[in-house]
């Protein structure tokens, strides 16, 4: 008995990344406010009840996908601010790590661009969620930096979300560029590693 609910458990988990990943495939071209499950299950070639089986609605899938797409980058969030390291070799890593990610994970960083202000509260809110774990998690690896004696809770908050958000920027230069030249992706990589440089370098004058 427990060998065939085994294998059904391991179905139906198949079942639920094959309507994930044909809905983030779809989502390519449009967005998630406009895709139907017909679309999805049509991909997948399953009945549209069994989409219940997995989701309630187009807008849980999302959120599922926002997991999928966020849930996994906490550690490399953590590394790119770790206090390990010259800050210049940091920053560069941190480029580094965000371009790689980009290019290996397009479809995934192109949802959450285009859905982070899309019109699924849901999702935008599980967007929201994400960030703030991403900021509360820079905070406390940038508070064991010994820059940051001084600092107040607020004002870490305040500068690692500035960190999140130039990082979401990074990624955003990166997806436009990924046709680009490889001049162009430098340029970029350019860009990224001077505006870090720059919260940098106002981080260790912002006591002063």
């Amino acid at each position: 008995m427990s060998h065939t609910l085994g294998i059904r458990q391991a179905q139906k988990q198949k079942t639920r990344q094959a309507l994930l990943d044909a809905a983030l495939a779809l989502l390519e071209e449009q967005s998630l406010s406009s895709l139907g499950l017909r679309e999805v299950t049509r991909a997948v070639g399953v009945a549209p009840t069994a989409f219940y089986r997995h989701f309630r609605s187009t807008a849980d899938l999302g959120v599922a996908l926002v997991e999928e797409a966020l849930g996994s980058l906490h550690p490399m969030i953590r590394t790119t601010v770790s206090a390990d390291g010259d800050p210049d070799e940091r920053i560069a890593r941190a480029v580094e790590l965000i371009s790689h990610h980009v290019a290996s994970h397009t479809a995934h960083v192109r949802f959450i661009a285009r859905e982070r202000h899309g019109g699924v509260q849901p999702v935008r809110e599980a967007i929201q969620d994400q960030l703030a774990r991403f900021g509360e998690e820079v905070k406390d690896a940038l508070a064991k930096d010994p820059v940051s004696d001084g600092w107040s809770d607020d004002d870490l908050l305040m500068l690692a979300n500035l960190y999140v958000d130039q990082m979401l920027m990074t990624a955003s230069l990166f997806l436009d560029a990924l046709e680009a030249t490889e001049e162009e992706r430098a340029r970029v990589a350019r860009i990224a590693t001077r505006r870090m440089r720059l919260i940098s370098i106002g981080r260790h004058h912002w006591l002063d």
